[in-house]
């Protein structure tokens, strides 16, 4: 099977820069969104990402640390290389088509990324609406950041074709893809997934079995819990565990600059799925709130240009 045309159900995001780096790399893409209102959300994101995208390349010109490992495998690239890979930029860009249709998204899908919200419920109802327009040919994959694929197999119509694509945030330059099966998987298309991976300029990370939060989550969403926790139950404010996280370790970012590139909804999302979360006097609960009160005031990350800081 060759993987042609890719759809991707979600324009948050991960789902705009899975579009976009999917498009940037020759593929025919569509985004499937909920409404017309989403639709209008969607497209500053793809907006930003292009001028992302040029900005960089054009930095790589005369800063070799620039260089982003999603724009080629090459690493030592000529100007009128670099100018080439504008010139895929402006295409993707022009390429894209976003639609609200199940029916149009679906109709000749080689492969559709599932990329909404972490909502089983969400998930679930997704699944069912789609399996009466796939064709039999799609592979379908979700980039859930935490639930195994087994859990919604059975809602797909198509539970030997499904498993997780899970990619890491600014993919262009974090370009690592984790492939992850559930029981039912058939293993051709395990590797049909792989394939596509490399296709798109990222290094496929293959796990052996399911795993809640894969292999990044399962380190990155502990450390972001716990910086969670700090701030929830007023040990230290934002700013300051994040100075202690970059001096202490020499990491280039603390926990609550990734929690404004990941996007506080998915964060609150992910902390509401637990039970614990329901009692505001408990860490779970105050996460929650605090989270909440970011997210209705607007500020939910990098993309709405603030979150836990500002951005121009």
């Amino acid at each position: 099977m060759e993987i042609t045309n890719v759809v991707v159900a979600g324009g948050g995001v991960l789902g705009s820069q899975i579009a976009f780096q999917t498009a940037y790399c020759g593929f025919n893409v569509t985004i499937w969104l909920r409404s017309e209102g989403s639709i209008e959300r969607a497209q500053p994101k793809i907006d930003r990402l292009k001028d992302i995208y040029l900005e960089t390349m054009e930095a790589m010109k005369t800063n070799k640390m620039a260089y982003c490992r999603g724009f080629s495998e090459k690493t030592d690239l000529s100007d009128d290389e670099i100018e080439g890979l504008k010139v895929k930029v402006e295409e993707a860009y022009k390429n894209i088509k976003l639609t609200t249709s199940y029916e149009e998204a679906a109709k000749d899908a080689d492969l559709i990324i599932e990329a909404i919200a972490e909502d089983p419920e969400q998930k679930i109802a997704f699944y069912t609406e789609l399996a009466k327009y796939m064709p039999e040919k799609t592979i379908l994959v979700t980039n859930s950041s935490t639930m195994l694929p087994s859990t919604f197999a059975e809602y797909t119509g198509r539970a030997e074709k499904y498993l997780a694509l899970h990619f890491a945030n600014e993919i262009w330059k974090n370009n690592t893809a984790e492939v992850m099966g559930h029981p039912g998987t058939k293993q051709e298309y395990y590797e049909e997934v792989v394939k596509f991976a490399e296709n798109i300029n990222m290094v496929p990370l293959q796990l052996k079995k399911e795993q809640p939060g894969y292999i990044l989550n399962s380190m990155l969403v502990p450390f972001l819990s716990a910086a969670e926790a700090l701030y929830a139950n007023e040990v230290a404010d934002p700013e300051t565990i994040d100075k202690t996280w970059t001096l202490a370790t020499g990491a280039p970012v603390g926990p609550f600059r990734i929690l404004d590139v990941v996007g506080l909804t998915t964060a609150y999302n992910i902390v509401i799925m637990n039970p614990e979360a329901k009692d505001p006097t408990t860490t779970p609960g105050k996460i929650a709130a605090k989270l909440k009160e970011k997210i209705d005031e607007g500020k939910t990350g990098i993309n709405a240009g603030e979150g836990f800081y500002k951005y121009n």
